[in-house]
């Protein structure tokens, strides 16, 4: 048990070190994004609430925010560090604390956020193949999958998605979000990652670009591993209007107050824009051919566990 568990480090040690190559090599510039938070990125529900001197805060879920202000300036930015989800999730792909790094780009729109994802995917995973394959083989690890991770990635729409999930026998209402089951199903019918892209407005965060050929759409996409490890990537296009914003944190119910920041980013000016947030121990889960999240990490935070 101890030789799979130092085969796992040694891999995320890896793969975070692919991850900072290929960002730096490919123009990206890191810029720290905070750690305490005035409001939510992804969901009110999954906050994990703090005081700030007399103020509330919050433990970030996401610093894509902040770079969709430093791209203004720099073009192509990323973070990387921990993120905090307070899901009540008792499933294998859920961590409560986690790595996340979050590329962010002006100028691309959501067929080259998607074309950016499989090029950094595939560098990740080849470089991992090729220096650590005495540890994938301590892991019982079939790199013959892993070895077809090359660019292209198939691409399909919600709507397809929801097609083949029918053929399978899995039911789902348009306008849901996929499940553990559903993204394994639909990840089945193919050798390779998987891009689902435009899925419904109504189930993806505030911040999303419409479909401008179906407002009920959203220029989103989650890139879906294969062998059932489910969604690595989630990521899309970014509304770069002001009025479209403004309607949703109403509907989302949000507090307006702590976006005005946010908003300025529009009201002032933008760029089409887009980006994505990669999580690293769903990841080398993946690519270690493990079962449960908590082997990623070394010190796993899961629901009602903070005890090393």
């Amino acid at each position: 048990r101890s030789s799979q568990q130092w085969a796992i480090l040694r891999v995320r040690a890896t793969v975070i070190r692919a991850i900072r190559d290929w960002l730096d090599d490919n123009g990206f510039l890191l810029v720290d994004a905070p750690i305490l938070t005035p409001a939510a990125c992804e969901g009110t529900t999954t906050l994990f609430e703090t005081q700030y001197f007399g103020e509330r805060a919050y433990l970030t879920q996401s610093g894509q925010l902040y770079n969709e202000a430093t791209i203004s300036a720099f073009g192509r930015t990323y973070c990387f560090g921990p993120t905090f989800r307070a899901e009540k999730s008792k499933t294998r792909r859920h961590l409560i604390e986690f790595w996340m790094v979050e590329p962010e780009m002006a100028f691309a729109d959501l067929d080259e956020c998607m074309s950016i994802e499989e090029e950094f995917v595939s560098y990740i995973v080849q470089q991992t193949l090729a220096e650590r394959a005495e540890e994938l083989k301590v892991l019982g690890r079939d790199t013959g999958q892993l070895a077809r991770v090359q660019p292209p990635f198939p691409r399909i729409t919600y709507d397809r998605a929801l097609e083949l999930l029918q053929q399978s026998g899995e039911e789902l209402p348009w306008g849901e979000d996929f499940g553990a089951p559903h993204e394994t199903a639909i990840a089945a019918q193919f050798d390779k990652p998987v891009f689902v892209h435009r899925y419904p407005a109504k189930c993806k965060a505030f911040y999303m670009a419409a479909d401008p050929e179906n407002p009920e759409l959203s220029l989103s996409v989650d890139l879906l591993a294969p062998e059932g490890y489910g969604e690595i990537i989630g990521g899309g296009q970014r509304t770069a209007s002001l009025e479209l914003l403004e309607r949703r944190i109403k509907e989302y119910s949000l507090p307006r107050e702590a976006f005005e920041w946010y908003l300025d980013l529009r009201r002032y000016g933008s760029v089409p824009h887009s980006g994505f947030g990669l999580g690293v121990e769903r990841t080398v889960a993946w690519i270690c051919g493990i079962h449960h999240i908590r082997e990623a990490i070394p010190f796993p935070r899961t629901l009602g566990r903070m005890y090393p």
